[in-house]
């Protein structure tokens, strides 16, 4: 019997070694730690987001509004609160637009007790994101990942001063990307989350489970009725925000293109009324009298197809190529007018400031 289980076990460590030679990684597979993933597991074995909260947090400031008394111009008193994210180590700091833009002056307390007088570089109502700097060294910044692209049902975490507690982090996902038409800013394309954003975290940061920027904290979705809505919140994409920022430290505004056309995209009845079944563009519904598109030749029923070597796909594709084009140079944009091919020379003015 002995030797029986003699002969099995070695026939067993046998037939092992063959296979570790014949396929090697097999021995990579049963020595490779699994791969770390947040969140993580602790030793008491449950799951923590702290590495991506404490990688964050100290990027993230309080913000006070200040406001001069009417009654004594010589006392300032805090009339508001949000919060504001750690942009670069040269102290640039961004906010919400609704947070600092009643405000005579601006306060940010940073996590680590330090306190700062903020000077406001720029501000854009449109996008709901303002830029404030301070003066002052070894700075956190808040972690950034350029290659990260924000999908449904990844989880974030929002943190921010919600009614001036302190610094506080909720959990959720995102819930949807791209939302537009909100009531509160119009064209404005946000990240909407079920991570609770309340008074105070406004400008706060909305990160990924590795601590990085996934956008900017900017509202609540409230209801005119007696029924509370909970889990929709929205947040300013970390790109637009990089981008915005970026134009107003150079500008201290937002500069952007405008032609003054009103148009709406082709659906397929509207395809076959224009004989345009196969382009892609924007019909040309109204103009403003005075803009760049009614001085340069468009008229109505125009289709727009092309804009500076650029496609037009919708109406929203239009904004984004116009609003990125420098006031004052002479464009060449295509049209279908009746059928026929045809280009416009369009000198592109400054958008009306309409915010």
């Amino acid at each position: 019997m002995l030797a029986f289980i003699g002969r099995s076990i070695f026939l067993g460590v046998v037939t092992a070694i063959a296979l570790l030679v014949i396929f090697p990684d097999l021995r990579t597979q049963m020595i490779q730690a699994p791969a770390t993933l947040a969140p993580v597991e602790t030793n008491q074995g449950q799951l923590s987001y702290n590495f991506a909260v404490r990688r964050a947090s100290p990027a993230v400031v309080n913000i006070y509004n200040r406001r001069y008394n009417a009654e004594d111009r010589l006392k300032l008193s805090t009339q508001g609160l949000g919060s504001g994210v750690i942009m670069s180590d040269k102290g640039y700091i961004v906010t919400n637009y609704h947070v600092v833009a009643e405000a005579d002056q601006v306060i940010a307390a940073l996590q680590d007790g330090r306190i700062f007088t903020a000077q406001l570089i720029g501000k854009d109502q449109r996008t709901d994101i303002a830029v404030l700097k301070i003066q002052a060294e070894n700075l956190p910044v808040i972690p950034l990942s350029t290659d990260y692209q924000p999908a449904v049902g990844d989880v974030v975490l929002a943190i921010g001063n919600p009614y001036n507690l302190g610094q506080t982090t909720t959990y959720g996902i995102i819930s949807a990307t791209g939302r537009s038409g909100m009531s509160f800013y119009g064209r404005q394309d946000f990240l909407q989350t079920d991570a609770a954003i309340n008074d105070g975290n406004s400008g706060g940061a909305l990160v990924n489970t590795r601590g990085e920027l996934v956008g900017i904290n900017t509202a609540s979705f409230q209801q005119a009725t007696d029924i509370e809505t909970y889990g929709i919140s929205f947040a300013i994409p970390y790109k637009l925000t990089q981008k915005i920022m970026n134009k107003l430290i150079a500008d201290g505004r937002v500069i952007r293109g405008y032609i003054g056309i009103e148009a709406r995209d082709i659906n397929p009845v509207m395809a076959r009324l224009y004989d345009a079944e196969q382009v892609s563009g924007i019909i040309v519904i109204g103009m403003d009298p005075n803009g760049p598109a009614a001085k340069a030749g468009f008229q109505v029923q125009d289709i727009l197809i092309e804009i500076d070597g650029k496609k037009v796909t919708d109406r929203r594709n239009v904004l984004d190529i116009v609003t990125e084009l420098r006031p004052g140079n002479d464009i060449e944009m295509k049209v279908l007018r009746n059928g026929l091919p045809t280009t416009l020379s369009v000198r592109i003015a400054d958008e009306p400031n309409g915010y």
